[in-house]
């Protein structure tokens, strides 16, 4: 377990945005992924997909690193934003928009509007 450890704390500090998963970007395999995916698909975030079903030692791996027992879950500048849930709850109340500017990360704002329209 301390290579799938090292691997993913070299993953989360070397990616601005990172996303470990059930799947790719390009393919969830899982809702909760999908929509997480999804938003920062919508929103023109380039950022690192890790597929957890590729490696079952990344998928145990990334919950212990964490602390949170459920995927996806997204990292920003090497922090733990969170997962389906919480990046779901910021995406609406524009919370994620404001991590994205602080942290540097471009993505596209009439989107991330768009989003919270269709949700509101």
């Amino acid at each position: 377990m301390t290579d799938a450890k090292t691997r993913i704390d070299e993953t989360v500090k070397n990616s601005t945005v990172v996303l470990f998963m059930k799947g790719t970007k390009d393919m969830p395999q899982c809702g909760f992924s999908q929509r997480v995916a999804g938003v920062l698909n919508y929103m023109g975030i380039d950022y690192q997909d890790v597929n957890v079903l590729a490696d079952e030692d990344i998928r145990q791996g990334i919950k212990d690193y964490s602390d949170w027992p459920t995927i996806p879950q997204l990292y920003v500048k090497g922090e733990f934003v969170g997962g389906c849930d919480i990046v779901t709850e910021m995406t609406l109340s524009g919370e994620l928009d404001t991590l994205f500017t602080d942290s540097g990360v471009a993505f596209d704002k009439d989107a991330a509007e768009k989003i919270r329209e269709a949700n509101g």
